[in-house]
């Protein structure tokens, strides 16, 4: 009895949909979610909803423009890597030599 198996061939690859990589599709929905919520608050509010469906298509075509921009510059980890290496010293002066006396040399 032959038995077919399907290979999953997307194991350890990045989530992506339309070019979006890993942590840019969560950008991307966490702030269509808060343009929804902006949106019915000021509805609620009692804005005309002509402004409001200008207001969130011009936020929401923003978001787009800089999640998009921000996964071309930085890529699947770029981002974190970016912050990461602003947060590295840039140098460390030390104007006496008594940090290096105190050092404890062998074991």
């Amino acid at each position: 009895m032959d038995r077919q198996y399907r290979i999953n061939k997307g194991i350890n690859r990045p989530l992506e949909f339309k070019g979006l990589k890993g942590q840019y599709l969560a950008y991307l929905a966490a702030g269509l979610v808060l343009l929804l919520l902006l949106a019915s608050t000021a509805y609620l509010l009692g804005l005309s909803p002509w402004t409001i469906l200008v207001i969130v298509l011009v936020l929401g075509s923003g978001l787009f423009a800089i999640v998009f921009h921000l996964n071309g510059r930085f890529g699947r980890h770029g981002i974190m890597k970016s912050i990461a290496h602003r947060q590295l010293l840039k140098g460390m002066v030390s104007r006496s030599i008594k940090i290096f006396a105190k050092l404890n040399h062998g074991s």
